[in-house]
């Protein structure tokens, strides 16, 4: 088993440059948000970040799945948020139960819409989830969907110079 990836010795600039400027956006998104008050929400946007910078060839990364997939999981967690408050279901199950199973329907609704569409994504499904689970407002909805945008943006100026750190 090896330690270290055989790449890193021939390309150990760009690991360091693509793993820096990752870390730059991150930190200008992060400053923008408060993080403290939206965790669960804004962390879907490390995981993107990583895709985008460390696999940049990979599907995910790809400007249709990064966008579309956020956009089919935001719709996903908004709809079942929605649900968790729909006044029929909450006379018949507790609010712990309600915030549960419909944390489930939306990862399920959003894996579900992104594949149909071939627009996948891994963090939108937890974009979905984080949305149900946690308080939300329509700033934050717009904000992360206009993060999910400047990462999409950069990396089409980048594509022709990151490559696969993976």
């Amino acid at each position: 088993m090896k330690l270290w990836d055989s790449k890193v010795r021939q390309n150990l600039g760009r690991y360091l440059w693509q793993c820096a400027l990752a870390t730059a956006i991150i930190l200008g998104i992060l400053l923008s948000l408060d993080t403290i008050l939206h965790t669960a929400i804004i962390s879907t946007l490390g995981a993107s970040t990583f895709i985008v910078f460390a696999m940049p060839k990979s599907h995910s990364a790809q400007p249709r799945p990064l966008l579309g997939g956020y956009f089919l999981g935001t719709l996903s967690g908004l709809f079942c948020s929605l649900l968790t408050r729909w006044s029929p279901l909450t006379a018949l199950f507790s609010p712990r139960v309600l915030t549960i199973s419909f944390g489930a329907v939306a990862v399920g609704l959003a894996i579900f819409a992104m594949v149909v569409t071939n627009t996948e994504h891994p963090p939108a499904a937890g974009m979905a989830l984080s949305l149900v689970l946690n308080s939300w407002g329509w700033d934050t909805i717009a904000f992360v969907l206009c993060a999910v945008l400047l990462l999409s943006l950069a990396h089409r100026a980048l594509r022709n110079i990151l490559i696969d750190l993976v």
